[in-house]
């Protein structure tokens, strides 16, 4: 039988693997590819020089393929194996979180890669410094089209206004004054931001988890730093969601202590992406559980953090105008194509039309989002009884972030398991608290869906794509993906069924 270090020591090997085929072998550093949108010439001058840097091989569609499926699979392989080993009491060698941190470092010195979003943060970020307002003006529109940035966008983004919080839109517009007229200087800049942000996670998971136990900070590890499906999906395709993800933990961690910092860090978490709002309701539970525990009023806490949160916001978005969120009401109809929302929608289209059946899921996803939400409070039941902090500490700020982690996993996994417009990288608000939430089978639910998801978009750009690769991605996209979504909810359903049966 393989001992928890073997077992560990594995998750290590599988883990450079995966690492090596999404990040040094595969796409991200051969070049422009169906995977990665060509970022131009290099400028004159001392921005010409800046990372990111390529091979410029130029790839073939099936190579980006192949590299990225096996490298989240492989990836796959190692947190199952090192999530195991850490539950057994399996150490992780300060070494190997430093080889991690140093892989990371590499991350940001490639071209981004799995889709072209952060040439749309860029552009949205060089409209907002030219004095345009991102919220109104398509890239296509920016200066009749001739933007050496705006120009840059792809299909299918073209012609959308932004859709991200006003609070990213300012760190946009920071790397874009960083990066001037220089596209790839102003995406390395994002790329720095994205480095803070997945190394400040890892920091606060590691401390938060310390404190819980000695041997949570290996479980929280895996979870973060030593994942490769979240190195590659988040840091190497340098998304939005990872710094909301920053400010979300942060938030978590700050409530039972800090709670105006916590409403600060929360209201950045909401002003970058609105879906980080899940948060807030975990952060109240958690104050009203530490009522429950001790008496002590959870209201005056719950209103520091209500006005540390408006104290971001309100400017934010004063400034920005309030048709900032005219994309989001907009965006509340998309239905992606490996949602379990998708077979659905589409068989309804038919007898019912397009834009009525779109309009009805609106309405009727966050009802279905909140009956997931409590499924998983059921069968996670054992897990939200009354008890002491983890490890039998007695610390009281302990067990109130423990309770602001559990009911935040337990929130973003709904919301990503069934939600109608899910990608992968949605999964970080999920992922980040789970490092401070004892082993469950939720890892596994949140494993598979992650996998799924991440195959289901490579390479991951509408553009460049072969017709043999076009249609086994898109097949598995459209047609497995979905069923595998509806397994994943139905196996919610019976694990809520067995806590049941087995409380009464």
């Amino acid at each position: 039988m393989t001992r928890p270090r073997e077992r560990s020591v594995q998750g290590l090997g599988f883990a450079a693997a995966a690492v090596a085929a999404l990040l040094l072998v595969g796409s991200a550093a051969l070049g422009p590819s169906a995977a990665q949108p060509a970022l131009g010439p290099r400028s004159a001058g001392w921005r010409g020089v800046l990372p990111p840097y390529d091979l410029g091989l130029q790839p073939a569609s099936w190579v980006v393929t192949v590299m990225m499926d096996a490298g989240y699979v492989l990836g796959a392989v190692a947190v199952a194996l090192g999530l195991l080993a850490a539950r057994r009491g399996a150490r992780v060698p300060r070494a190997a979180l430093l080889v991690a941190v140093g892989f990371a470092v590499l991350a940001t010195l490639v071209p981004p890669t799995g889709s072209g979003d952060h040439l749309n943060y860029a552009a949205y970020g060089r409209i907002e410094v030219q004095g345009g307002d991102p919220y109104s003006v398509a890239p296509a529109q920016w200066d009749g089209g001739r933007d050496p940035v705006t120009s840059a966008v792809e299909d299918p983004w073209t012609w959308t206004p932004s859709v991200y919080g006003p609070a990213a839109t300012q760190l946009q517009a920071l790397t874009s004054r960083f990066g001037g007229d220089d596209l790839r200087a102003t995406v390395w800049g994002w790329q720095v931001l994205c480095l803070a942000a997945w190394l400040v996670v890892g920091a606060l998971l590691l401390r938060a988890a310390r404190r819980q136990e000695p041997s949570g900070a290996d479980r929280a590890a895996w979870v973060w730093l030593l994942n490769p499906l979240l190195l590659g999906l988040l840091l190497v395709g340098a998304h939005v969601d990872l710094l909301g993800t920053a400010f979300a933990l942060a938030a978590v961690v700050l409530t039972a202590r800090r709670p105006a910092l916590a409403g600060l860090a929360l209201g950045l978490a909401i002003g970058t992406k609105i879906t980080f709002v899940l948060v807030a309701p975990a952060l109240l539970w958690a104050l009203w559980r530490r009522h429950r525990r001790t008496g002590a009023p959870w209201w005056p806490p719950a209103l520091a953090g209500v006005v540390g949160a408006v104290v971001p916001l309100v400017p934010l978005y004063l400034q920005a105008g309030g048709h900032a969120l005219d994309q989001l009401v907009h965006a509340r109809r998309y239905v992606s194509l490996a949602s379990p929302w998708r077979p659905v929608v589409d068989w309804l289209n038919g007898p019912f039309g397009h834009d009525q059946v779109r309009a009805v899921a609106a309405v009727v996803a966050p009802v279905v989002v909140v009956l997931v939400a409590a499924l998983l409070v059921v069968a996670r039941r054992r897990s939200l009884a009354e008890r002491p902090a983890a490890g039998g500490s007695h610390d009281d700020g302990v067990a109130t972030t423990r309770d602001a982690a559990v009911m935040s996993v337990l929130l973003a996994t709904a919301y990503v398991l069934a939600a109608p417009y899910s990608l992968p990288w949605y999964d970080a608000v999920a992922w980040a608290p789970l490092g401070l939430v004892a082993a469950s089978v939720l890892d596994v639910v949140l494993l598979v869906r992650l996998v799924v998801v991440a195959v289901a978009y490579v390479p991951g750009r509408v553009l460049g794509m072969s017709h043999t690769v076009r249609d086994v991605t898109l097949g598995y996209r459209s047609d497995v993906a979905p069923w595998l979504g509806w397994a994943l909810l139905l196996a919610v359903g019976w694990l809520a069924l067995r806590s049941s049966r087995r409380s009464s």
